[in-house]
């Protein structure tokens, strides 16, 4: 088995060059690189990755904190978050914090252990100070955590707003609006767009407080459309949620389109599977992860990143859950 002794004896420099050279801890003359390039190649030396995390005190692996991996939402983020990581050379470790600080807290303690370069971290935790005072890079990802962290979102406000007016301009008179999870910036940003354009628009609403899972929005919307047999049209903070209602409908013989008009908000695949097609604020939920990725990449490896907060633009996309404009 080929050591690093005998890669630095054929390159004809020393143990340390080699090992400066191979873990980029330090200053290697051109010359000394391609002996030691010219040497590992002839002799098919590679380098223990347990070996380099173990004396660089860091790994080639990104932890990715999801709150919810059954959302479809996050993993189409993971998708994008281990595609450009493994072109960088990192590969990413999934981990799913179920909404539970406490699994949250675990995962860094037990990946900080294994020399974790830097985290991409989607958490329902406003300022949770076990990222504020972690010395390891951070990015967050969908969801601000606090100033100090650079953040990747979508412009979740505008979007609202755009979903709210595709109701109003197709004839909605009476819109139910389900509202996320009340702790959660992107949720809060959607409702205070909707808030926008609904007020200025003067037709009726309501405002129920949903969670981002299919078979509870089910539930709540079925149950208030049951009691309000007006409401023509439904915003939703999540296409998870907007398939909830959809169902909800079809359970209670609700024609849609015709009957009830529904828009959603994220853009996932999932929308485009649904009979009919959810009409949707479509996140560039690749984009948001690529961007996040590098990011964070350039943050561990010491190297400046141009802004600290960016935004994806939203765009909407109609499909069969809403009509025609009305003239």
């Amino acid at each position: 088995m080929t050591t690093i002794r005998d890669v630095a004896k054929k390159a004809g420099v020393s143990v340390a060059t080699v090992s400066r050279f191979l873990n980029g801890s330090g200053y290697v003359s051109a010359d000394a690189a391609k002996a030691v390039t010219d040497a590992v190649d002839e002799l098919k030396y590679e380098l223990n990755p347990v070996a380099r995390s173990l004396n660089t005190k860091q790994s080639h692996l990104i932890g990715l904190i999801v709150p919810d991996i059954t959302n479809p939402f996050f993993p189409e983020l993971a998708r994008a978050v281990e595609d450009v990581a493994l072109t960088y050379g990192y590969t990413v470790i999934l981990c799913n914090s179920d909404e539970n600080p406490e699994k949250e807290r675990n995962y860094l303690e037990t990946l900080k252990k294994k020399y974790i370069a830097g985290f991409i971290v989607t958490s329902n935790q406003l300022d949770a100070p076990h990222y504020a005072n972690m010395a390891l890079p951070i990015v967050a990802l969908d969801r601000a955590i606090n100033d100090r962290i650079p953040t990747v979102s979508s412009n979740n406000r505008e979007g609202a707003v755009m979903g709210t007016q595709a109701l109003l301009q197709r004839g909605c008179k009476d819109i139910l609006f389900l509202r996320g999870p009340e702790k959660l910036n992107p949720a809060n940003d959607r409702f205070e767009g909707f808030m926008e354009a609904i007020t200025e628009s003067g037709v009726n609403y309501h405002i129920v407080t949903c969670p981002f899972h299919f078979a509870d929005s089910e539930k709540i919307v079925e149950g208030f459309l049951k009691e309000h047999k007006e409401i023509d049209g439904i915003f939703a903070s999540s296409d998870v949620s907007a398939a909830g209602a959809l169902k909800a409908a079809v359970t209670l013989g609700i024609q849609v389109p015709a009957e009830l008009q529904i828009v959603g908000f994220d853009g996932i695949a999932m929308g485009e599977m649904l009979s009919p097609g959810l009409t949707t604020i479509a996140q560039d939920v690749y984009k948001m992860g690529a961007i996040a990725t590098r990011v964070l990449i350039k943050r561990i490896e010491n190297q400046e990143i141009e802004q600290h907060f960016y935004e994806v633009p939203v765009q909407l996309k109609l499909r069969g859950t809403t009509r025609s404009v009305e003239k």
